[in-house]
C-alpha cells in the first residue's frame, strides 16, 4: 500500500486514523470477499477526480498480484446485501478497471458522521492534494460537524492561522481558483492577491502575475501600492459622506467581512447598499449571514 501523506498535515490526522483503526481489522471483524457490483462509492467523498494513469498502473498490479490491503465498507441496511465504501476508493476503482469480480473488504458499523469525517481525512492524506482541495476539506469538516476553525485546527494538529489561510482561498474568484488548481499561480501568490482591498481587481492582478511571471515579493509590492492608492481614493470619497453613513458602512463591513458601500438617497430619496462578492462560495457565505437559502 502507498505510504500516507502525513508530514505536511501534522501528526493530528495520522493519530485520528490510528485511533479509529481505519485500515486494520478490529476485534470481531474479518476480511471477506465482496462483489464489486454490490459496492457504491462513499457518498461523502469530497474527491471527484482521479489520476487515470495511476489507476491503470494500480489495475495492472491488481491483475498480477491482487489487492493486499482490504477496503473498508459499511452495510447501511443489514437486510440488504449492499455496501458503501468508507476507505480505499482507489483500490475499488482500480479493481473495477482490472475487471475483478470481488475485492477483499472489512465491513464495519459506522454512522454517517463518522463516515463523512473519515472520507475527508483520507482525502487530506493524498499526495496530489491541491491547496483548494485541502481548503474544501477543512470547510466540509466545519460544515458537516459544526466545528469552528479552532476546533478543526486542534483536531488535525494544525494552528488556527494555518486553517484560516487555506479557508480564505475559497473566497477567490473562479478564474483564480482554476489557475491555482492548474499550477499557474502558487498558494503564496493567491494569498498575496487576496490581500488586495479592491476585490474587483483580483482577477486582473492574477492575470498580470501569470503573464509577467511575478514572484510573491513582486506581488506584495504591487498590492501595497494598489491598496495605498485605493485607501486614498476611498478616504476622499468617504469624507463627502455624512458621519452616520460612514458608521453604517463600518458596521456592515464588520458583519459581512467584505467592503460594503452605502449611498444615501438624493432627489428621489432612494438610497442603496452594495455588497460585492468574489465567487459563488462568497455569495453563499453572505446569503447565510442574511439567513437566506437558495435550496
Amino acid at each position: 500500500m502507498a505510504k500516507r501523506k502525513t508530514g505536511g498535515l501534522g501528526r493530528g490526522i495520522e493519530a485520528l486514523f490510528e485511533e479509529n483503526n481505519i485500515e486494520e481489522p478490529v476485534q470481531g471483524e474479518t476480511v471477506q470477499e465482496i462483489e464489486l457490483t454490490k459496492i457504491r462509492p462513499n457518498p461523502y467523498q469530497p474527491r471527484r477526480t482521479f489520476d487515470q494513469s495511476a489507476l491503470k498502473e494500480l489495475a495492472d498490479s491488481i491483475k498480477e498480484t491482487g489487492v493486499f490491503q482490504p477496503v473498508i465498507l459499511r452495510q447501511p441496511d443489514e437486510s440488504v446485501e449492499r455496501y458503501e465504501l468508507i476507505a480505499g476508493e482507489r483500490r475499488f476503482r482500480a479493481s473495477k478497471l482490472a475487471k475483478q469480480e470481488t475485492i477483499p473488504a472489512i465491513v464495519r458499523k459506522m454512522t454517517n458522521e463518522q463516515m463523512m469525517e473519515i472520507a475527508v481525512l483520507e482525502n487530506l492524506q493524498r499526495e496530489d492534494l491541491t491547496p483548494l482541495e485541502e481548503a474544501q476539506a477543512y470547510q466540509t469538516l466545519m460544515d458537516k460537524l459544526s466545528l469552528t476553525q479552532a476546533q478543526v485546527a486542534n483536531r488535525l494538529g494544525k494552528s488556527r492561522p494555518y486553517i484560516a489561510n487555506y479557508l480564505r482561498l475559497l473566497g477567490l474568484p473562479d478564474l483564480i481558483k482554476d489557475a491555482l488548481n492548474e499550477g499557474k499561480i502558487s498558494m503564496g501568490q493567491a494569498r498575496t492577491i487576496l490581500g488586495l482591498k479592491d476585490k474587483t481587481k483580483l482577477v486582473a492582478l492574477a492575470k498580470r502575475a501569470i503573464e509577467n511571471n511575478l514572484t510573491v515579493r513582486q506581488l506584495e509590492e504591487i498590492v501595497v501600492q494598489m491598496n495605498g492608492d485605493a485607501k486614498k481614493k476611498a478616504a476622499k470619497k468617504s469624507a463627502k459622506k455624512p458621519v452616520y453613513i460612514r458608521e453604517a458602512e463600518s458596521q456592515l463591513q464588520s458583519k459581512f467581512g467584505t467592503k460594503v458601500s452605502v449611498a444615501p438617497g438624493r432627489k428621489n430619496g432612494v438610497g442603496k447598499i452594495e455588497i460585492p462578492y468574489t465567487s459563488n462560495d462568497d455569495l453563499t457565505r453572505i446569503l447565510e449571514l442574511l439567513d437566506i437559502s437558495l435550496d
